[in-house]
């Protein structure tokens, strides 16, 4: 099992940029792939980027590509969300999230097994 804690969120302007930060527990990070997930007020939870294992294979939403970057630093049991030239519809709950599985890597919301409390990002125009 592992635990998430998410931080980095706050309020920024738009085209501003912030860093997502999210710590992960436990001696096995390195074999979770991990993700960031997004739920704004009234929507449902959505798929924003992922990577694999070792980092070598990242996807992303097409509405943030571009413009965000997923890493990982698996010594640091951390992975990252750099999120760059925010617009306002970029404001939401920020979730991180691992997979228990050998899955290479993971895109759909509901697939994750465990998941962070939340960081707020808000974006003013």
């Amino acid at each position: 099992q592992v635990q998430l804690v998410e931080s980095g969120g706050g309020v920024v302007q738009a085209g501003g940029s912030l860093r997502l930060s999210c710590a992960a527990s436990g001696r096995t990070f390195s074999s979770y792939p991990m993700g960031w997930l997004r739920q704004a007020p009234g929507k449902e939870r959505e798929f924003v980027a992922a990577i694999s294992r070792n980092g070598a294979v990242t996807r992303y939403a097409d509405s943030v590509k571009g413009r965000f970057t997923i890493s990982r630093d698996n010594a640091k049991n951390t992975v990252y969300l750099q999120m760059n030239s925010l617009k306002p519809g970029d404001a939401a709950v920020y979730y991180c999230a691992a997979k228990a599985s050998t899955t290479i890597i993971v895109i759909t919301t509901t697939s994750y097994d465990y998941w962070g409390q939340g960081t707020q990002v808000t974006v003013s125009s």
